[in-house]
């Protein structure tokens, strides 16, 4: 890392990744961000409190409060994907995800409660109860009805289904071909309600903290109005376990926690492995993941 102004280091991996997927855009982010630290270390009479920490798109500030609360500044590039994280913070208000304490809405920029990043899900060395865990927060954060303006999960359905035949020639696999396609084909089964709950998105288990307040606390949302089926594949492959029994206690846990229709759920968790197919394709990838073929193959063997 270089260090950059005299509040914050800009990580260089960060860097990179903004110009990478951002081109322009993102080059002009990394620049504007010790200014824009500044600012709103200023704007909101914060103190910074430790190193900066960084994700692949955001940097975030350990700081306090003129009262001495503990809070997190991140700042972030405004586009689709972030535009709608205070909306759906807010409307939580707290319930199963971190709170909302400040906005700037020209810039995205957010003061967040702070919870103790040294302490992810991932890490808590038990699989089952980490399914455990995610389960009982997606079933709080999708019982809210999505506020009006975010994305559309029967958007997004329709471009994918649309992208599948020529995705699916673009595979060296004939298996994986199939594979995309009966994907694509349970998505066309589903898509016509796509649902009306805020979803979360990327709820896997780095994106889950733990916290004073709570023992654990959802954070980064990427907001969507949808189905909450399409919440449920981090779920299935995070800390991964190859054995079909597994893949299906975790999808059996999750649909009756969430209190989801299965044959509705196995459709829309599909979704999101054509999703993330797409993705792979598009990023010049020859096969699916295996471990997402795995899941896939034994959701669409077994009866709702």
């Amino acid at each position: 890392m270089s260090k950059v102004g005299r509040v914050i280091e800009i990580p260089a991996e960060l860097a990179a990744s903004q110009a990478e997927w951002n081109g322009e855009a993102g080059r002009a982010f990394i620049a504007a961000l010790p200014g824009r630290a500044e600012e709103f270390l200023n704007r909101w009479g914060l103190r910074p409190t430790g190193p900066s920490m960084h994700g692949a798109a955001s940097l975030v500030l350990p700081v306090s409060r003129a009262d001495g609360t503990r809070a997190a500044l991140k700042l972030q590039l405004l586009d689709e994907e972030t535009e709608g994280e205070p909306v759906a913070l807010r409307t939580w208000a707290g319930d199963g995800a971190v709170r909302l304490l400040e906005h700037d809405r020209e810039t995205g920029t957010l003061l967040l409660e702070r919870a103790d990043e040294t302490r992810h899900l991932s890490g808590s060395g038990d699989a089952r109860g980490a399914v455990r865990v995610l389960a009982d927060l997606l079933a709080r954060l999708v019982a809210v009805p999505a506020p009006p303006g975010l994305r559309s999960l029967g958007d997004i359905a329709a471009r994918m289904v649309a992208a599948a035949p020529k995705a699916a020639g673009r595979l060296a696999d004939p298996d994986d071909t199939a594979l995309l396609k009966d994907c694509a084909a349970a998505v066309r089964e589903v898509m016509g309600e796509p649902g009306d709950r805020l979803l979360h998105w990327d709820l896997h288990y780095d994106n889950v903290l733990a916290s004073e307040r709570e023992p654990w606390l959802a954070i980064d949302p990427k907001p969507l109005t949808g189905d909450p089926g399409f919440e449920l594949l981090p779920a299935l492959t995070n800390l991964w376990n190859p054995d079909p029994a597994e893949t299906s206690w975790r999808f059996d846990l999750l649909t009756e926690r969430l209190d989801l229709d299965r044959a509705r759920a196995r459709a829309w968790t599909l979704a999101r492995v054509l999703q993330n197919g797409l993705w792979d394709v598009a990023d010049g990838e020859p096969a699916l993941d295996p471990d997402q073929v795995s899941i896939a193959r034994n959701l669409l063997a077994r009866r709702p």
